[in-house]
């Protein structure tokens, strides 16, 4: 039997698109038709462009019917995530504050996308203002659910993009990650999910950068070749961006034995649920089963320096957004207290965490001394009601690397035994994404997880 064609990753739609075997159009059908019967379900898009979508799709038919295809991209259907600027397409930050903002520029990783013939399916659903507490569900566009339950959270705050991606709604969706906003999300869906080292994805044409430069835009997919094309199209300096120079474009490359990975199972005393305890202690044997030299031992860092420095981002910058906006009533009930906290702190205690941050820069580059990876599981915790808020320590492994502008990558892992995902995260010195990719795609290649999927 024929796969359907929702099912097919995008390095398999370009080579068919090359072959002449499959024609974009056809594959843009197919997939509006597969959104149709999971979106009632799983409310995934803030804005679906079905005519923009068709239009694109329409061009990359001529351009192959030419031979002359844009790029690897072209004809691939995307989701980008709705705090992402798409030219021509509403940008509400999954606020009722921002409904009638429409973006009037491409933020520069869409406009690299567009350039190489990307069909842009919509905007998907996310967390208010990229703060949720691990789900998406919001006045403006209501809550996002995990299409391996619906019951259940997909995570946050690029939920909305992690789901689609699961439910066969595009190959690839692209994200940001402010505190571990596309690695959450990749583990809760099957996926796999990389946070860039600060600066590789250059970004202009934004949002109000309310997390400092800790938000980083990158890709989430079902296979790692997928993710490794999307970070391939999206890379690389801009003079517009002075974080972006020094980063050249990258390739998988064969990864070698004896790399040293330090496996952190739990940070201090937060709490990790027992399915994802297991699991990832199964992925650390598996790694050191393939040649990875692995030690279990403790976080290499001040886990308490960060816990009292990182909410101050996220107030602070809230606070100031919304300094000059009449928001009382208007936004979700979690984010008066946070702009309160916000307006609460001085300038000192900013720079204090800014501080904090660099300390714990530090403290993990001296680890990097020693090895070649840490290894920590995604999440603390397994998905739980969609429109409720995370236990607190659902997101203790992830916020420290956006902290150091490191790297991460999350790669699915065993599932638990009811068949929710769980994924394990993987950082890396600064800049060195492509290890983390590499890596990726040789655990894939011994441990494959696309053929699962889940049953809606």
């Amino acid at each position: 039997m024929t796969e359907p064609l929702w099912t097919l990753s995008a390095t398999s739609l370009r080579d068919a698109y090359r072959a002449g075997t499959l024609r974009p159009g056809d594959v843009l059908e197919a997939i509006l038709e597969r959104n149709a019967t999971v979106d009632p379900q799983l409310n995934l898009f803030a804005t679906l462009d079905v005519d923009g979508a068709r239009a694109a799709a329409a061009e990359s038919d001529a351009r192959f019917e030419r031979g002359e295809p844009l790029g690897d991209f072209d004809g691939i259907p995307v989701t980008i995530k709705d705090n992402i600027h798409v030219k021509g397409l509403r940008c509400a930050w999954g606020s009722n504050l921002y409904l009638d903002q429409i973006s009037e520029e491409d933020e520069l990783p869409v406009a690299r996308l567009r350039a190489q013939g990307a069909v842009i399916l919509g905007k998907t659903n996310v967390s208010e203002f990229t703060l949720g507490r691990g789900n998406v569900s919001t006045l403006a566009f209501g809550t996002t659910r995990n299409p391996w339950n619906p019951e259940l959270t997909s995570g946050a705050s690029t939920g909305g993009g992690a789901a689609a991606t699961a439910a066969g709604v595009a190959p690839i969706a692209f994200g940001t990650d402010g505190g571990g906003s596309i690695r959450r999300p990749a583990a809760h869906n099957s996926l796999v999910g990389l946070k860039p080292s600060t600066g590789r994805v250059a970004r202009i044409n934004g949002l109000p950068p309310i997390l400092h430069d800790f938000e980083i835009i990158g890709p989430i997919a079902r296979t790692t070749a997928d993710l490794a094309m999307a970070l391939s199209a999206t890379e690389g300096p801009d003079a517009h961006d002075r974080l972006s120079f020094g980063f050249t474009k990258g390739q998988i490359e064969p990864v070698r034995k004896g790399l040293k990975v330090l496996y952190v199972p739990q940070l201090a005393d937060m709490k990790v649920e027992e399915p994802i305890r297991i699991s990832c202690a199964r992925a650390a044997e598996n790694l050191a089963a393939l040649g990875f030299e692995v030690e279990t031992g403790e976080a290499p860092f001040d886990v308490a320096l960060f816990e009292k420095h990182w909410p101050s981002i996220g107030g602070s910058g809230l606070a100031w957004l919304l300094k000059d906006t009449d928001w009382e009533g208007r936004i979700g009930a979690a984010y008066p207290p946070m702009i309160e906290k916000g307006k609460s702190l001085s300038a000192i205690d900013y720079v204090d965490a800014l501080m904090a941050f660099r300390t714990i820069y530090a403290q993990l580059a001296v680890a990097f001394e020693t090895y070649d990876f840490i290894m920590t599981p995604s999440a603390g915790a397994m998905p739980w009601k969609a429109e409720e808020f995370g236990p607190p320590y659902h997101r203790a492994f992830t916020g420290f690397v956006n902290s150091a502008g490191l790297p991460g990558i999350s790669i699915p892992c065993d599932p638990a035994e009811d068949g929710m995902p769980i994924g394990f995260q993987l950082i890396a010195p600064f800049g060195k994404d492509w290890d983390l990719v590499s890596v990726a795609a040789f655990y894939e290649q011994n441990h494959p997880w696309a053929d699962r999927r889940p049953q809606i």
